[in-house]
């Protein structure tokens, strides 16, 4: 873990003092002198997250590149995966220090994860083709599902309604999505089996738990009703495969990047205003030719008004949802973004790439009408 620093005190220096309570600011003086002039210029930033700095660089965990970051729930705490078959786990904020690396789980890349939304546990799948359940507080790997007869390249997780069970779906490379019983209670046998008939990118629970979407390798977005054990429509958009999807907090918009490097917004209302469900269309996130599954994510501080996909132009691009906007091109890494997260809480993104690193940094609060 780095942070930038700043230079010590002086003529011709860039000093940054330290920001003061409520609401946090830090200022940036920079100043000239001479025998016959005095200039300077002052410049007061306004900061708008608990950060210790307003960009935070997490290295040293990895050794290849990394495929997958998140938040968890609470905001406290990130969880990464890498191609070198580890887990880290970090202190979102100050000191930000690493202090877990799970190394042994699986025995091949570890694709995706997600953190349990009711307990301290964390959801992994691998090319090794297992769903593992991992302890955070121990460290200790809690259960090993053999989920898929190929490669597993996604999961989601939700709470059954009123049941207080937590289920979790995985797509693979064989065709297939299958839903478990979270937890350490649950069962090592999937309580649904959908075949997609092609390798699946990603899956997405409703929030309503009812639906499950898939993105496919056709190109197509597919929706599978749990209840009725079938699947009951299609999106359809996309001119290449999508690599992910992710949920809008509200529940009622579909994000999915594109190998096409098109980004598309679904309306996945019950009743949507538009036969085709599209209901925005973005650009500025090159999938470039690694085909790499990259994953977005929506803003939550601000209920999705933002939404955000890396890019194989090592940067993240950032987009205001309503108008279409590009807000940010945010720089950094030396590699393909493969992932982003964005803070529950707070105007924070988080993004992970190839080049094995991790940048977290703060953005501006969303003008809220």
């Amino acid at each position: 873990m780095s942070k930038r620093g700043t230079s010590p005190p002086g003529d011709g220096q860039l000093v940054k003092r330290a920001r003061s309570s409520t609401p946090p600011r830090a200022q940036l003086v920079i100043s000239s002198s001479g025998d016959d002039r005095q200039k300077g210029l002052v410049r007061t930033v306004k900061r708008t997250s608990n950060l210790e700095a307003p960009i935070i660089s997490l290295t040293g965990a990895h050794s290849a590149e990394i495929l997958s970051c998140r938040f968890d729930p609470t905001g406290q705490n990130i969880a990464a995966c890498s191609a070198d078959r580890s887990v880290s786990l970090w202190r979102t904020y100050s000191p930000n220090s690493n202090y877990g690396l799970l190394s042994s789980l699986h025995k091949a890349p570890i694709l995706d994860l997600h953190w349990s939304l009711c307990s301290p546990t964390l959801y992994t799948v691998s090319a090794d083709h297992i769903l593992a359940l991992t302890d955070v507080t121990t460290g200790q790997r809690i259960k090993k599902i053999r989920a898929h007869r190929g490669i597993i390249n996604a999961l989601d997780r939700t709470m059954a309604g009123g049941a207080g069970i937590e289920l979790v779906a995985t797509g693979a490379d064989d065709g297939t999505v299958r839903v478990w019983e979270g937890g350490g209670e649950g069962g090592k046998q999937s309580v649904a089996v959908w075949e997609v008939g092609c390798p699946v990118t990603g899956v997405c629970w409703s929030a309503d738990g009812q639906h499950v979407y898939v993105a496919a390798l056709d190109n197509e977005i597919h929706v599978y009703d749990v209840r009725k054990n079938e699947e009951v429509y299609t999106l359809t958009g996309h001119t290449d495969t999508p690599t992910s999807l992710a949920l809008s907090p509200n529940g009622s918009y579909l994000l999915s990047p594109s190998f096409s490097s098109q980004t598309i917004i679904y309306d996945v209302r019950p009743f949507s205003p538009s036969p085709a469900r599209v209901h925005r269309v973005l650009q500025g996130a090159p999938a470039g030719f690694e085909n790499a599954l990259l994953k977005g994510a929506w803003s939550k501080d601000d209920d999705g008004r933002r939404v955000a996909v890396g890019g194989a132009d090592r940067m993240v691009c950032i987009w205001d949802v309503e108008s279409g906007r590009v807000l940010y091109k945010l720089p950094g890494h030396k590699g393909t973004v493969t992932s982003v997260d964005f803070h529950p809480k707070e105007p924070i993104i988080l993004t992970a790439s190839k080049d094995a690193t991790m940048l977290m940094g703060e953005i501006e609060q969303s003008l809220v009408i």
